[in-house]
This record gives C-alpha cells, sequence and structure tokens, in this order.
C-alpha cells in the first residue's frame, strides 16, 4: 500500500505544493535541530568532544522524529484504513519538494529569458550557496540546473525510496538526517567536527536512491528523446568525481542526458573553488536546459513509482 501511498503524496505535491508555514514538519524540524544545536555545540571543545555532540544531535532527531512519525500513523489506523493512506500520503508529502524545485527553476529561467540578470542571480542565489552577484546567463543556467539535478536524489527519490522499503516513519527519519546535513554539515571551521556524524549519515541513506536515480535518469532521457547514452557514458565516467559520493549521478547524468557540461570554477564567499566537469560542453547552457532538467525530474519520479507498484506485483 505504500506504493500508493508515495503516489499520492506526489500527486499532493503536483497540485498543491510545499505551504510555507512555522508548521511545516520540515520547519519544526529544522527549529528542533537548531535548538538542539545551541545547547550541544561548543566551539572552545575539543575536536572529539565536538563529534560526540555531534553524534549525540543525529541520535536524538533521528529517534525523535520516527518516534512521532510513527505514532501519528499508528493513530491513523485506528481512525479508518483510508486515514492511513490519507494522512500518509499528506506527511510523505511534505518530505518531497518537486513542484518547489520546479517553481524555482521556471521562475529563474523566466528572468533569464526576459533579460533581468539582477532578478536572476538574486533567484538562484535562494536555491545556492556560491556567490551569485556576477554570474553570467550560461552560469545562472548552470547553478539552476546542477541544484535542479542534485535535488532529484535527496528531494525525491530518497525520501520515496525509504518510504516504499520502511513506510513513512522512515520517510520522515531519512528527512530530518537530510536537513542535518543541510544545517550542519559544513566542512567549516564551526562544523567540521560537529556536523561529521550528520554528514556521513546522510551520505549513507542516500547511497542506494542515488545509483537508482542514475539508472532512472538514463531510462528518462531514453523516453523524453534526449541522449540516454550521453547519460549512461557521463554518469560511468564523471559520477565519482563529484565531491559527494551521491550528488554526482545525477548531476553526472543530467549533463549527459542534455550533451551539457556542469561544474567549473565557483566562487564562495569570495574564494574560488573548482569543481569537478560532469558531462561534455556539446552546446553552450541555456534557460531551455533548466525546463529540459525538469521534465527528467518529473519522467524519474514517475518511472520511481511506476517501478515500486510493479515490484510490488510481482512479489504479491
Amino acid at each position: 500500500m505504500t506504493e500508493y501511498v508515495a503516489l499520492g503524496a506526489v500527486a499532493i505535491d503536483r497540485l498543491v505544493g510545499d505551504p510555507r508555514t512555522v508548521f511545516h514538519p520540515v520547519v519544526m524540524i529544522g527549529n528542533f535541530i537548531a535548538w538542539l544545536e545551541r545547547g550541544l555545540l561548543d566551539t572552545g571543545h575539543s575536536p572529539g568532544r565536538r563529534k560526540l555532540a555531534g553524534a549525540v544531535l543525529v541520535a536524538i532527531v533521528i529517534l525523535v522524529v520516527y518516534a512521532i512519525a510513527w505514532l501519528i500513523m499508528a493513530a491513523l489506523s485506528f481512525i479508518h484504513p483510508w486515514a492511513v493512506y490519507v494522512g500518509g500520503a499528506l506527511l510523505l508529502s511534505f518530505t518531497i519538494s518537486p513542484r518547489s524545485l520546479a517553481e524555482a527553476g521556471r521562475e529563474i529561467a523566466g528572468y533569464l529569458h526576459t533579460g533581468d540578470m539582477e532578478q536572476a542571480r538574486y533567484k538562484v542565489g535562494w536555491i545556492v550557496g556560491r556567490d551569485t552577484a556576477n554570474l553570467n546567463t550560461s552560469e545562472v543556467t548552470r547553478a539552476t540546473v546542477e541544484t535542479v539535478a542534485e535535488n532529484i536524489v535527496d528531494g525525491i527519490i530518497s525520501p520515496l525510496f525509504y518510504a516504499v522499503i520502511g513506510g513513512i516513519p522512515l520517510a520522515c527519519l531519512y528527512r530530518a538526517v537530510n536537513t542535518m546535513d543541510s544545517m550542519v554539515g559544513y566542512k567549516n571551521e564551526k562544523y567540521q567536527d560537529f556536523g561529521m556524524t550528520a554528514a556521513r549519515v546522510d551520505d549513507v541513506f542516500n547511497y542506494i536512491p542515488a545509483r537508482i536515480t542514475g539508472i532512472l535518469i538514463v531510462i528518462a532521457a531514453a523516453l523524453l528523446r534526449y541522449d540516454a547514452g550521453g547519460a549512461w557514458h557521463a554518469i560511468k565516467r564523471d559520477a565519482a568525481k563529484h565531491p559527494s559520493p551521491n550528488s554526482g549521478f545525477s548531476e553526472a547524468g543530467v549533463a549527459g542526458a542534455l550533451g551539457v557540461r556542469l561544474g567549473g570554477l565557483n566562487y564562495y564567499g569570495g574564494v574560488a573553488s573548482l569543481r569537478a566537469y560532469m558531462g561534455e560542453a556539446e552546446q553552450e547552457l541555456q534557460p531551455v536546459h533548466i525546463e529540459q532538467t525538469i521534465h527528467i525530474m518529473y519522467m524519474v519520479t514517475m518511472l520511481f513509482i511506476a517501478a515500486a507498484i510493479a515490484v510490488k506485483w510481482l512479489l504479491s
């Protein structure tokens, strides 16, 4: 039944989107993480104590989030079987973000099409951590395509994967893990030690979904009449070059499918950082590639749901 709950969650996200409210479960998880961080992180402690504090943070968050999600689903089961489906689909929809990714990407593409570079740079700065003040059209497009491609894994396939194999509580646990990584999993002076456990746990949780996503991108490219062979070749050649053990599968796959090159020189706080290249520059990056990446994202999402339902039927 979880496969159909996942389908319902995707439908809810497509129709309603992600509500912007302080009562959004992911916002509340983020606030809980921030509250714990204030009590656990002391930059004056030794690296070992900071690592231990970070591990405690991870343990508390995943236990609390899983327990709350489990209790919610248990309560729904006492109400009515359909309450489990509807309530579970609603809760799962909070853990995925295809519509938000699509809306952000299309808004940026719209500004690029009209030549409003000031707004394009400003809006892309909302979804990336790099400096954006001096980006040109190609660079803004690259930043947007990279972000949408990367988030196919942690914003869609990973939570759906864990919902299918372990139910809604496990999907919520994954979202908590990913939120911790986005908040404290940085390799800087403040979080290098404290965020180590969060970053590594997030890498482990995304390991299998990232590789499933790579395969689905190749299939999606074939169905959408993009370059499926190019996607497969780019994944094999370039995925391992990415600083993340997982993000390279989706970014390289999208780059190969569209015949563009991702990666390259970025600036963070004025400091240059060269990201390994993904794909071949068969054509210059243009705003249309943002829309094509969104098409791949939605196709991969539906392919995953279809595959989950098919596997369920075969095993039943």
